[in-house]
């Protein structure tokens, strides 16, 4: 599992950030639009945000990242995250370690009391969702990215879709929809195009839910990675960026965007790891008005020191 979600990364910033270097003008364009508040909107709140309170990466600070998937379907609400990665890249040790975030786990949202951690994205937009996260887990959180279903699709269908070993016939209905996000795979190894892929990262009807889903979640994103990675992506990355940007926002400026880049290029993929947060042992399954995880927060946040202190081997 650890080695499947190491590759998340690579893929996000490696592929995507990396190569648009060598396609400057569809780079320069891609980065502009994904700055846009095109997903989620932060609440006009009346404030502004202290930017000297804010921890900006520097040449041997953590740079942290989170990553949000979300459902957008109804553009007149703001969304929850449907999933939580929070990337975190240690620039002095070349390595970056990444947390999935079990989304019904229940934590304090600064100004709303306590609930699901992904609804702090729905309460307050990126802002508090990223506020959420660092108290979850005891790290100061400075960037996000978010992308929603038709931006996934967009993804898998522009590198020509992926193989994956269905493991087992999935069936959902949605009535909320009118059928378009239902979910129908049968078992067995196939190419998925970006609407069945999207069905086999969402089915949780599993006996254990959300676990086994972000497994599959892993899984295709590894393949995804493999297909990004060919000749053949890259030489299309334009066209991929293109289609892709209208889905994709982010606080990272262009600039972030470059100097990170040149950062990933010289990271120890051997010695990056991955983790589910709330890890086993460091939570409760609770009721509050249905089924949620009560974690130990300082375990969690002693979990993420030590994985965050790890060091690397002398690549040598």
């Amino acid at each position: 599992m650890r080695r499947k979600l190491k590759r998340i990364f690579a893929v996000l910033l490696l592929v995507i950030i990396a190569v648009g270097g060598y396609y400057g003008y569809s780079f320069y364009t891609f980065a502009k639009d994904i700055q846009r508040p095109n997903i989620v909107k932060d609440p006009d709140t009346g404030k502004k945000p202290n930017k000297e309170q804010i921890p900006l990466w520097g040449g041997k600070e953590r740079v942290n990242i989170l990553m949000m998937g979300v459902d957008s379907r109804d553009r007149d609400e703001v969304p929850r995250s449907d999933s939580m990665l929070l990337v975190s890249i240690d620039p002095v040790g070349k390595t970056y370690d990444i947390f999935s975030i079990l989304r019904d786990t229940y934590v304090n949202i600064p100004g709303y009391g306590e609930s699901r951690i992904n609804a702090a994205l729905g309460h307050g937009g990126p802002s508090l969702a990223m506020e959420t996260v660092s108290q979850f887990t005891g790290i100061p959180v400075s960037y996000y990215v978010i992308t929603d279903f038709e931006g996934f699709k967009s993804l898998i269908d522009a590198v020509g879709g992926v193989d994956i070993d269905v493991e087992k016939n999935m069936y959902y209905r949605d009535p909320g929809d009118k059928g378009k996000y239902d979910i129908n795979l049968k078992k067995g190894l196939q190419h998925l195009d970006g609407d069945k892929a999207l069905q086999y990262v969402r089915f949780r009807h599993d006996a254990t839910s959300d676990y086994t889903r972000t497994e599959r979640q892993r899984k295709l994103l590894t393949a995804l990675a493999d297909q990004l990675q060919s000749g053949m992506s890259v030489i299309q990355l334009p066209k991929i960026l293109e289609k892709v940007s209208p889905y994709v926002q982010t606080n990272l400026t262009s600039m972030d965007m470059i100097k990170l880049a040149g950062l990933c290029l010289t990271l120890h993929k051997t010695e990056s790891a991955g983790y589910q947060l709330p890890q086993p042992n460091a939570f409760q399954e609770v009721n509050r008005g249905g089924s949620v995880l009560l974690p130990s927060i300082p375990d969690v946040q002693a979990f993420v020191q030590e994985k965050l202190q790890h060091q690397p081997a002398d690549p040598s």
